[in-house]
């Protein structure tokens, strides 16, 4: 089965959501630069966010371009992270209007959680794809990074009941660690 339209749509939807994220950004009340103020919060979840989806991706192009071929196991494990990644602008939105809150930061957590669970479910659906002297499966031999991944935003989502100024500092060190395509697929793609 050709991968050309799974790329097509998730481009899209990755589109959809970025757009949805900032259709959330709200005008200021006032005309002064003190009345942006208030919206500090709504605009750093946004900016973390907006850099979350652009990690997802960059990844997920890397990942599909390693790819040679896809069956519908592949596109369901694909659906399953649009999914969560649809879920973005949502606890987005709800983040930036309460960062101090306990809830707003677990959940957004556990939404990042599910997502980056789902995209290693999308690339083991890949790999189970492929022969095993394939690109895509020397690339993803192991995957210590998205397990770190998955127990950073572990650790986020339980710090987030002690304080959640540590949750955020985990997600943005998650970012941090994804912030440069995935090297593996990356260094091989260009061989």
């Amino acid at each position: 089965m050709s991968k050309g339209r799974l790329e097509a749509f998730s481009d899209g939807v990755f589109a959809i959501i970025i757009t949805i994220m900032v259709l959330e950004l709200r005008v200021p009340e006032g005309g002064d630069l003190a009345a942006l103020l208030p919206l500090v919060p709504v605009f750093v979840s946004y900016v973390l966010s907006f850099v979350f989806v652009g990690i997802y991706w960059s990844n997920h192009h890397h990942l599909l371009q390693a790819a040679k071929q896809v069956n519908g196991g592949v596109l369901w494990a694909n659906t399953h992270l649009l999914f969560w990644l649809s879920l973005i602008p949502f606890v987005t939105n709800w983040l930036g209007e309460h960062p101090g809150d306990t809830w707003p930061v677990a959940l957004y957590g556990l939404v990042l959680w599910l997502a980056g669970l789902a995209y290693y479910v999308l690339a083991r659906a890949l790999v189970a794809q492929h022969d095993k002297e394939s690109l895509i499966v020397r690339a993803l031999q192991r995957d210590s990074k998205g397990l770190l991944s998955l127990g950073l935003y572990t650790a986020a989502i339980a710090l987030s009941f002690v304080d959640t100024r540590l949750s955020y500092g985990l997600y943005v060190l998650n970012a941090l660690i994804w912030f440069v395509p995935d090297r593996r697929i990356e260094s091989k793609v260009s061989q």
